[in-house]
């Protein structure tokens, strides 16, 4: 494959990945399950779970982050610095990328230490860092550890997983 269709796979990609955060953000948010609230579930986070498969991940989970947080009204340094989490759980999930199953850590860890500053000085929640990392933690742990999990097991264990898998690891486009 020549190099300038490499970069049009990889950026299709990240094209696709950025797509299906928003879709899925916007859906928690429409349900009540995501937005300022002390305690988040945003179903889009078991997506993060797939830059250990690809690297166009990281770009397309950190776009999908920033228009996900425009489209449900985010303030802008929790555009600037939630995107930022998602960035380095992405870049840092690349890594565990021979360690399917603790691929789900980085973004649970990056959201874990820096939404709950976000909560605080810009959405002025009055709890104390401690209160909210714990409650970042839990929706972390659900949408990222439980649902990304799930999608690495389904990448590993299923035929349907296995197509989508080798799609993301090769990009036959």
């Amino acid at each position: 494959m020549n190099n300038s269709k490499i970069k049009i796979n990889t950026i299709a990609m990240a094209a696709l990945i950025a797509a299906l955060y928003v879709v899925f953000t916007y859906l928690s948010f429409l349900f009540g399950l995501s937005g300022t609230n002390m305690i988040q579930l945003r179903i889009s986070e078991a997506l993060c779970i797939l830059a250990a498969y690809t690297p166009a991940a990281i770009p397309g989970l950190t776009i999908g982050c920033v228009l996900a947080n425009l489209l449900t009204g985010s303030l802008l340094w929790d555009v600037v610095f939630g995107s930022f989490a998602t960035f380095i759980g992405a870049a840092f999930t690349y890594f565990f990328r021979k360690r399917k199953y603790a691929a789900s850590l980085p973004p649970i860890i990056a959201n874990t230490l820096i939404v709950p500053f976000i909560l605080m000085y810009v959405y002025g929640m009055p709890d104390g860092w401690t209160i909210l990392a714990l409650c970042v933690f839990t929706g972390e742990i659900i949408s990222c550890g439980v649902l990304g999990t799930m999608l690495v097991w389904m990448f590993e264990k299923t035929k349907s997983g296995q197509n989508i898998k080798n799609i993301l690891i090769n990009r036959p486009f």
